[in-house]
């Protein structure tokens, strides 16, 4: 018998019995269809999907892997289809928008991004997200996605190289492989950047075409002149069998695009209610259109100090990320301090309310346009950039698509399927049908009828790889700490509280207790946030020993003018905090 055991292991390693998991009477999401259809099992076969069958046809073998969908929802796993890796979503991302060089060098940023990359993926997979699309990274970036690629524990990375722009910010000049930009304004230039790209194996090319004159007759004379680089680097592309993504938020830059022969435009159209004609053209021409909605707002709200993030954004992006949107706060006190107030006036005012009110209005009117005319369109969110941050984003950008009157069926086409046609891999992935690569999310609620249960996530699924989405995320002190501090300066209570034990003490150091129990600290800090609408912590140090976090912290807002200078030492215990020591 243990002769018998010992064959039939050496069976299964070597391919004679191929590793399977049954889900077992789940509810799956027909994407293709628009339909739910309950009471199915679905085999996966060494990362594979091998089967989709009703219950009654299926006989699972005993000692089989089953996970059971009694109650719950499979769907394909999402795709963010605009991301940028080389922005953080902080606020020290994009020294051409909001140049704070001085408080953090850009170099420091590149480097952290690099460090992080793998982090991101891992929030995005813990999102549902189980494949990106970036269109316009840089050549270290595209190195660092080769490397990950052999991971095939996180999310599939499609991506481009720097993109091929009309118009080059000067604080990303020089760079090197660290550059996202590459200026053409010839067609010799855009031959040769296409050229430049192939030897890091792009997934596709992408063209930031920006222009940048506001009188309309004399932009669109600039469109037409940029004609020809905007063609070669299509040709160029097509060439070398890869496809071309486009930024065009102009009606007139986008068609051009489109004509010339563009396959994927990365924006909606913000300068105009679209035609019908332009509406059929994209359709004749099988164009994909993201849409990114709330990018914009982000960068506005950012400026304002107005960007209010979601208890599930809080406790769902890179904390160093997010905690970073807050730190214009304490920069007003800064050599910067003139022109941080004026931003935020400005970006207050009635002026930019109605700006933004009218574009918002025309993108969302376009969108609906564009889905009920047929155009395909894949959900993304450009995150990365300032206030936009990786993974969490995701569903204020479904959101925005609700509201601007797509079904719950056509948002969660646009996030599974749809992307999946941007790079020709909808027969790979996008759907859950046999022969398709196991990317799957199983939901404990149904999304059609409530968006917000994707967010209700009880497995994901990558590759055939079965993972507990609450233990994809390493969680380091250093996270629970810096998590706490951002949802203390959002005031907001619940994910303040999140990274604390129930029975968590606090002590005036060194050991006079100050309250004891989760539920005593949310009566003490509730009173606090409604009370001091300008609370702010400030981190002014921080040293990480083991399972300690002791952080110098500055704290306004309690009292009009005054601060107060304290340290906190807060003691980890089981991936909680459990201690917390104050010495003011």
């Amino acid at each position: 018998m243990k002769k018998f055991q010992f064959l039939l292991a050496l069976v299964c390693c070597f391919g004679g019995i191929k590793a399977q998991t049954y889900i077992q009477n789940v509810s799956i999401a027909d994407v293709i269809h628009k339909k739910m259809i309950p009471g199915q099992t679905v085999i996966i076969t060494d990362g594979v999907i091998t089967a989709v069958k009703p219950n009654k046809q299926v006989k699972i073998p005993q000692n089989s892997h089953i996970i059971n969908g009694e109650g719950k929802y499979l769907i394909p796993g999402m795709t963010d289809s605009h991301i940028h890796f080389f922005q953080s979503g902080g606020l020290y991302t994009r020294p051409d928008a909001l140049n704070l060089k001085k408080h953090v060098p850009y170099e420091q940023e590149i480097s952290w991004g690099h460090h992080h990359m793998e982090n991101f993926l891992q929030y995005y997979l813990r999102s549902g997200i189980t494949s990106v699309i970036d269109p316009g990274a840089t050549y270290n970036f595209l190195t660092l996605r080769d490397s990950l690629k052999k991971n095939d524990s996180l999310p599939s990375v499609y991506m481009s190289g720097p993109l091929i722009t009309t118009y080059e910010p000067e604080a990303f000049k020089n760079l090197d492989k660290d550059e996202p930009f590459k200026l053409a304004l010839t067609v010799e230039d855009a031959k040769k950047y296409v050229q430049e790209q192939l030897p890091y194996k792009p997934d596709f090319i992408k063209i930031w075409y920006i222009i940048l004159e506001k009188d309309p007759q004399k932009a669109k004379e600039q469109t037409k002149k940029l004609e020809p680089v905007i063609k070669t680097v299509i040709e160029e592309s097509h060439k070398n069998n890869l496809k071309v993504a486009v930024h065009a938020t102009e009606r007139f830059t986008a068609e051009t695009a489109v004509l010339s022969g563009a396959d994927y435009l990365v924006h909606n159209i913000e300068d105009e209610i679209v035609s019908d004609d332009f509406i059929k053209l994209l359709k004749s021409r099988k164009i994909v259109l993201c849409p990114t909605l709330t990018v914009s707002d982000n960068y506005y709200d950012t400026y304002g100090q107005k960007k209010h993030y979601n208890t599930y954004e809080l406790e769902n992006s890179n904390p160093k990320s997010i905690g970073s949107i807050y730190d214009l706060k304490h920069l007003e006190e800064t050599a910067d301090s003139t022109w941080i107030k004026k931003y935020k006036v400005r970006f207050n005012s009635q002026q930019i309310k109605t700006y933004v009110s009218k574009v918002d209005s025309i993108r969302r009117v376009n969108l609906k346009r564009l889905a009920d005319g047929g155009v395909t369109i894949a959900a993304g969110t450009d995150a990365g950039n300032i206030g936009t941050q990786h993974a969490s984003s995701f569903m204020d950008e479904l959101n925005a698509m609700k509201e601007s009157g797509l079904s719950n069926w056509q948002i969660l086409q646009s996030a599974t399927i749809n992307p999946a046609k941007i790079l020709n891999k909808e027969t790979q992935y996008g759907s859950i049908e046999a022969g398709k690569t196991a990317d799957l999310v199983l939901l404990s609620a149904d999304p059609i009828e409530d968006l917000n249960n994707l967010t209700k996530i009880e497995t994901v699924i990558k590759n055939g790889k079965i993972f507990d989405p609450h233990k994809i995320l390493k969680i380091t002190p250093e996270i629970l700490v810096q998590q706490q501090v951002n949802g203390y300066n959002a005031r907001n209570i619940d994910a303040f509280l999140e990274p604390y034990a129930e029975d968590v003490e606090i002590y005036s150091f060194p050991n006079t207790l100050l309250s004891k129990g989760k539920e005593s600290m949310r009566k003490t800090y509730e009173a606090l946030f409604k009370k001091a609408p300008d609370l702010h912590c400030e981190i002014k140090q921080r040293i990480i020993n083991r399972n300690t976090v002791i952080d110098k912290e500055s704290v306004s807002g309690i009292k009009p003018g005054q601060k107060i200078e304290a340290t906190a030492i807060y003691e980890i215990r089981d991936h909680k905090i459990s201690k917390v020591y104050f010495l003011y």
